[in-house]
Parts: structure tokens; C-alpha cells; sequence
């Protein structure tokens, strides 16, 4: 005789879980959070220091992280304007997040794995035709 399989019941996603998640997950807000993990940065200091980022996409996840108060933007005084970007109280406390993190990419990832520069365009790399005046 066959006894019928009890199913088990489904999981359920925590939703905060998810979105902590997939906040962290984007890509180069690991890379955004790491560099500040060090202290307060200008744009360009964080440009400088996350290899292969576009200002276009340091720009929109320093927008998301500021947004979900992770980051906070202050603005210089003095000539020119500055800007310097650091983590608020919620964004240290992701410190440990992180760490544990590296720590098993340490163990269990194999350098090959890590990123490599994204190849430059084939526009990039030929210098523009100078304009000739008519």
C-alpha cells in the first residue's frame, strides 16, 4: 500500500529580507558602501576609487541610497561647491553585512571570480576627427 507524501508547506519570503536584498545586490552599491565604509567622499573621490563605474551609475545608486536614508549628501561650502557623500547611522550598521560578506568571498570564491574591467568601446578608443572650419 502507498502511503500518500505529506507536501510540505510552502516558505514564505520575508519582504524585508527581499528588499534588503535586492537594495544591497544592485550592482556597484556593494562597491558604493565599501569605499564609504572608510569615511565621507566627494563624487569623484568615489568615481576614482570604484574601478570601471560610470558617473551616470555612481549617480544613481548614490540617488538610491540616499533615498532609503543609507546615505547621506551634504554640500560644501566654499568655491567651487562640493559635495561629500557618508553613510548615516543605518548605512554603518550595514559594516558587518559586509564584512561577513568578503569574508566568504574569501572562502569560497576563487580570484578569477572577482570583476574584471568592463572592455572600453570600440568609439572610446579611436580619438575624434578634428573638425574642419569651411
Amino acid at each position: 500500500m502507498l502511503v500518500p507524501m505529506k507536501t510540505p508547506p510552502p516558505r514564505e519570503l520575508c519582504p524585508r529580507f527581499h528588499f534588503a536584498v535586492e537594495l544591497i545586490g544592485r550592482r556597484w552599491t556593494g562597491a558604493v558602501l565599501y569605499v564609504l565604509e572608510q569615511g565621507p567622499a566627494r563624487f569623484m573621490d568615489l568615481r576614482a576609487s570604484i574601478e570601471g563605474i560610470t558617473d551616470p551609475m555612481l549617480s544613481e545608486r548614490l540617488r538610491e541610497l540616499e533615498t532609503e536614508a543609507i546615505v547621506v549628501r551634504t554640500v560644501l561650502p566654499g568655491a567651487p561647491v562640493g559635495v561629500e557623500y557618508a553613510l548615516t547611522e543605518k548605512g554603518r550598521a550595514l559594516g558587518k553585512v559586509l564584512q561577513a560578506i568578503g569574508e566568504w568571498g574569501h572562502d569560497w570564491l576563487p580570484v578569477s571570480k572577482t570583476p574584471a574591467r568592463p572592455p572600453r568601446s570600440r568609439a572610446a578608443k579611436r580619438p575624434r576627427a578634428a573638425t574642419r572650419a569651411r
